[in-house]
């Protein structure tokens, strides 16, 4: 590890290098005008194909526009589509797009000047997403979902450009959150001549729409964006966005070392804050605590992620330990027992300082409108009844029950709680560390009968949880990892996926989720949050449950 010093020096280095090169070196310089983050994990690709993960996305949205974007209450508007209109029956999508959108000046253009965005641009761009050699994890926002030909491969009029600014996309069957898909990064529009001039190098060579332009990448130090003079986009006032002169991103694996350089001043924002500096900033209530009270801006808000425990419903790849685990859980009330045995709101207060909410509800978390636990009553801590469950099914002093729960080394001590609560109750479980790879494995192939996980949401809505539980996405094609098959919850689904009435939609979704909670192949520890912390001269940086990072309406005073 480097001292912190030159991790701190080399990219600034880095930055006013760069930023020499400018017409008005003077002003971009100022370091009020160049926000600057941290990237602790590895970041792949500024190619949007490849956006499927937190650093990729993050570094790829100050870059690029898709035809819609997310506002602040996560609902599909317009971006370089002006408008868009839906057929009544759910299956033709029409985009209008705006004519002064433009690709950024690059070498892949002639004259080295950036053209007007078309509508056989997206054309071209969702293509590429479902071309073999292009070899991306995004496909699947398309697959299953546009026109398709008899032998399952896209159709060739399912993205149909009707002139340069009128483009079509024409889906299979209705699928309600399509909008919201068409706002992730594999949906941004990439230009056909520069994925040609560099092909896989494309890489670290993007070409984009967006409110920054890229200037210079070097690995595993710093990646360096400048503002775009020719951005499409303006503010309220008329004034043309971004307000910001440049972006520089670090790269500081170490959390402590990161979380030092931020509050030297040396980066202007943090998410997340880790165990190590968790207790040292917030009270177990989850204030801050007075030390670091008007230091710097802390915000949380509901995140879209549910991290939770599955449990395999299907025996057939289940072997030794695990065989025996899985055969315990597929009685139902053994399933319910292990939900009433966790104590959430302690586990919370204990480990995470009350950063995330009790999973006392369903699977679907509660940064989601149709989330209500009203309406679809979970699990909460009743040992009583959990050894009650436990002695209809058999167990008991003389036969106590015995479990193997697979987990990975960050989350180990958070199972070692679990663990003593269940002992409580007269549950005997070991604990099986496996490093990550191995661990997505054994479950993706159904090795794993009782396992901790996380389901991060793609797009902003509950259709995207209640997947899981879907018997047509069993892992490893699907998401379903538990294997969990219902034929009453599979007719609620399918009627969801069809129902454009929202209220109606909702309904459908909790009934799932009901189902969810009574068959209970999960148990829903917590519902995540956002935490960020910005220095208190950043403006306009405003957290949201998808923890998106735009930056173009962002200033510093």
């Amino acid at each position: 590890m480097l001292p912190i010093s030159r991790l701190a020096a080399a990219p600034v280095f880095l930055l006013l290098t760069a930023l020499a090169g400018c017409q008005s070196p003077a002003p971009a310089t100022d370091a009020r005008r160049v926000f600057r983050y941290n990237q602790p994990e590895s970041l792949t690709s500024l190619d949007p194909a490849f956006a499927r993960n937190q650093a990729n996305t993050w570094a790829v949205t100050q870059l690029y526009n898709g035809l819609v974007e997310l506002d602040d209450s996560l609902k599909p508007g317009p971006s370089i589509a002006r408008r868009y209109n839906i057929s009544p029956d759910g299956k033709t999508y029409t985009f209008w797009l705006r004519p002064n959108v433009r690709f950024h000046d690059a070498e892949a253009f002639a004259g080295g000047k950036g053209r007007r965005v078309t509508a056989q641009d997206f054309v071209y761009s969702f293509k590429r997403l479902l071309d073999g050699p292009t070899a991306s994890p995004g496909g699947w926002i398309f697959r299953g979902k546009v026109l398709e030909k008899a032998a399952g491969e896209p159709s060739d009029t399912c993205f149909v450009a009707v002139n340069d600014s009128t483009l079509r996309i024409h889906l299979q069957e209705p699928f309600i959150p399509f909008l919201g898909i068409l706002t992730m990064p594999y949906a941004y529009v990439v230009p056909r001549e520069a994925v040609q001039k560099y092909g896989k190098d494309f890489r670290e060579h993007p070409v984009g729409t967006g409110p920054f332009v890229f200037k210079e990448w070097d690995e595993g130090n710093a990646i360096i964006y400048h503002r775009n003079p020719g951005y499409w986009k303006k503010d309220a006032q008329g004034q043309p966005l971004p307000y910001l002169d440049a972006v520089q991103i670090s790269f500081i694996q170490d959390r402590k070392t990161e979380f030092l350089t931020f509050m030297q001043g040396k980066l202007d924002f943090l998410s997340g804050i880790r165990s190590g500096s968790r207790d040292l900033i917030l009270y177990p209530d989850g204030a801050v605590r007075e030390d670091f009270r008007g230091k710097f801006q802390l915000q949380k808000v509901p995140y879209l992620n549910t991290e939770y425990l599955g449990m395999q419903q299907d025996p057939a790849n289940l072997r030794g330990d695990n065989a025996e685990t899985g055969r315990a859980l597929r009685d139902k009330r053994v399933r319910q027992a292990l939900n009433y045995a966790l104590n959430k709101p302690e586990f919370l207060a204990y480990f995470l300082n009350n950063v995330g909410k009790p999973g006392n509800s369903g699977f679907v978390p509660a940064s989601l409108p149709s989330f209500s636990p009203a309406l679809v009553p979970g699990y909460t801590y009743q040992p009583e009844k959990a050894r009650q469950l436990l002695k209809a099914a058999g167990y008991g002093p003389s036969k106590p029950l015995k479990l193997r729960l697979s987990t990975v080394a960050e989350t180990k001590e958070y199972c070692e709680y679990y663990q003593k609560k269940w002992a409580e109750v007269g549950v005997q479980v070991e604990i099986d560390v496996n490093q990550g790879a191995a661990h997505g494995e054994l479950i993706d192939n159904g090795r794993a009968a009782f396992f901790t996980r996380s389901w991060l949401g793609d797009y902003p809505d509950a259709e995207n949880y209640l997947a899981l539980f879907y018997s047509k996405n069993f892992a490893p094609a699907g998401p379903n990892k538990t294997h969990f098959k219902s034929t009453a919850y599979d007719r609620l689904y399918e009627q969801a996926k069809l129902e454009q009435n929202t209220e109606k939609r909702y309904n459908l979704y909790r009934q799932m989720d009901r189902i969810v909670v009574e068959e209970c192949p999960v148990v829903a520890v917590y519902y995540d949050e956002v935490v960020r912390l910005t220095q208190n001269n950043v403006r306009g940086l405003t957290p949201n449950p998808m923890n998106q990072l735009v930056l173009e309406r962002v200033r510093k005073e």
